[in-house]
């Protein structure tokens, strides 16, 4: 999924250094998104809920300072690239994820049960594929325009380059 980190491709790219890091900030965004989804229906499965509901407050704040950070480095000029999908949708996971954070404790109380964040979890994970799909989709957007010249001057194999086209 993160294959331009250190491919070729990403080494070959003339991208500025404030969105190298952005890029780099918003991917360890995701794998904590992720891993929240994960990992805290896990211990709510295998361990008594408040160790539940203290892993999820525990992976919000870890979520909550990566979400600063991703903007700090967003905020930073030419960090976005020309990209607006990955400025809105920076905005969009910052508000989704305040707003996770937030709905177990107004759908159940002080005390949620294990239910009452499935909701939060959902959207983690929602979130954590849309930002996946524009880290991917900007990505290919600053690589698009980028031909090696020598295969587009040659023909392709088993064509005659004489025939005209229709």
């Amino acid at each position: 999924m993160f294959f331009y980190i250190d491919s070729e491709m990403h080494m070959r790219l003339e991208v500025s250094e404030a969105a190298d890091r952005y890029q780099r900030s918003s991917i360890r965004w995701v794998f904590t998104a992720y891993s929240v989804a994960l990992f805290v229906p896990l211990v709510f499965a295998a361990l008594h809920p408040l160790w539940g509901s203290l892993a999820f407050g525990l992976f919000g704040v870890v979520l909550l300072a990566m979400t600063v950070d991703c903007v700090r480095r967003l905020l930073a000029k030419g960090a976005s690239g020309s990209s607006r999908a990955l400025v809105a949708n920076q905005w969009l996971s910052s508000v989704v994820l305040v707003s996770a954070l937030i709905l177990p404790w107004a759908l159940d109380g002080w005390a949620p049960s294990p239910g009452a964040f499935v909701p939060s979890l959902l959207l983690l994970l929602a979130t954590g594929f849309t930002s996946t799909a524009a880290l991917i989709m900007a990505q290919f957007d600053a690589t698009m325009g980028m031909v090696d010249e020598t295969t587009a001057a040659k023909p392709a194999p088993g064509s005659d380059s004489k025939q005209p086209t229709l």
